[in-house]
């Protein structure tokens, strides 16, 4: 995008936010955030459990060094909690640092399914896990409360904060992506409602646990990822006008589309609960689609990566790493100016990317109940 228009979008992004102030932490004012997933919002968990390392250039743009996400900066739960007021979220697994889950805590890992993991799983931190170490954090934390008096106060949540608090989740995607690995395209979607069975049993632990406000955030289009593209993409013809695989995603359309009847569903038979279920196959989608009106430049192309266009990405190393490849040592490196990409390292997407997708949420107009008659219309920038 030109300097002149980029300039002129965040002038119009500050009247706006002058004469509309965000409303957003105001509409959705929680005391503190519960949040389960996989690496789309994991901020150190998969890391702290010893099993994986990420290394520079991750974390580069906003942290400076490896924060524990997989990005160059900040995901889209730092860009929500932010716009709430709220700390970036603690991870459960990493004991160092003195952490605070005052507001809240995060139990998202990297790689993580809804279905249990099995012995080939990169995460073993699937959705009934995560939330059986939640269960275990609300006991323990409130034992803790009512042993030592105000000792803890400053840093767990009171019994009250897990009706009134938000349960944000988002999960589903290495289901759906990894089962094309070893199943047909008809045998994955018709894996899809058995994955939902067990994502249903999970949202009603969390009810039966007291939780009431749940946020849901349905699959991207996985067929656009760089990772997926290289491996299932090589024959052109099952390819989209836009370059992305097409099966995978009409799988995670058919994903999105049941888990869009399950939250109305559980919205029905729990009428006391909230349940938001946001559109993020549609933010990504119109991104990719669009990728140029919106100031980026690489729609599909990774940024941290090796072999150059049009993917940049090499299943046989990862972002940060060096390796021998083909007799020769590589470093996977990253692009100069990652707020041009999309895709960070072939999987996650960059910081940049994650702020238009935070800034579509916002608008409200891709929740489901929406709230955008609430909210003024936030435009979608990078800075």
């Amino acid at each position: 995008m030109a300097p002149i228009v980029n300039n002129l979008s965040i002038v119009l992004f500050i009247l706006i936010s002058l004469f509309f102030p965000s409303s957003f932490s105001i509409i959705l004012k929680y005391p503190a955030i519960i949040n389960f997933g996989d690496s789309n919002s994991d901020t150190g968990n998969l890391i702290s459990s010893g099993i994986e390392n990420v290394n520079p250039p991750y974390g580069q743009t906003y942290f400076n060094l490896p924060s524990g996400r997989y990005c160059d900066g900040r995901l889209i739960v730092d860009f929500l909690l932010d716009e709430m007021d709220l700390p970036f979220l603690n991870p459960y697994l990493d004991s160092l640092g003195l952490p605070n889950f005052k507001k809240g805590c995060n139990f998202a890992a990297a790689g993580s399914t809804i279905l249990p993991a099995n012995p080939t799983s990169v995460s073993p931190f699937s959705f009934d896990l995560q939330i059986s170490q939640f269960i275990r954090f609300k006991s323990r934390a409130l034992e803790l409360l009512s042993k030592t008096g105000r000792k803890y106060e400053k840093y767990l949540p009171p019994l009250d904060y897990y009706s009134k608090g938000l349960y944000m989740i988002d999960i589903g995607q290495n289901d759906i992506a990894g089962a094309f690995y070893s199943k047909t395209l008809d045998q994955v979607l018709a894996s899809i409602p058995s994955i939902l069975e067990t994502f249903e049993a999970g949202l009603k632990r969390l009810y039966e646990e007291g939780g009431r406000n749940f946020w849901i955030h349905n699959t991207g289009p996985l067929g656009c990822l760089a990772q997926n593209i290289a491996k299932f993409g090589t024959d052109s013809t099952k390819l989209d006008e836009f370059g992305c695989v097409s099966s995978h995603n009409q799988a995670a359309k058919l994903f999105n589309l049941q888990l869009h009847a399950l939250s109305n569903k559980f919205q029905a038979q729990f009428p006391d609960s909230s349940v938001t279920y946001v559109d993020i196959f549609s933010i990504k989608s119109n991104l990719i689609a669009n990728y140029s009106r919106f100031g980026f430049e690489k729609p599909l192309m990774a940024c941290c990566g090796i072999g150059g266009a049009p993917l940049n990405y090499d299943s046989r190393i990862t972002c940060g790493q060096t390796k021998v490849l083909d007799g020769i040592s590589v470093t996977a490196k990253a692009c100069n100016d990652s707020s041009e990409y999309i895709n960070w390292d072939g999987i996650h997407y960059t910081e940049a990317a994650n702020q238009f997708v935070s800034s579509q949420i916002l608008t409200g107009k891709y929740s489901d109940p929406p709230f955008s008659d609430q909210m003024p219309f936030f435009l979608s920038l990078k800075f």
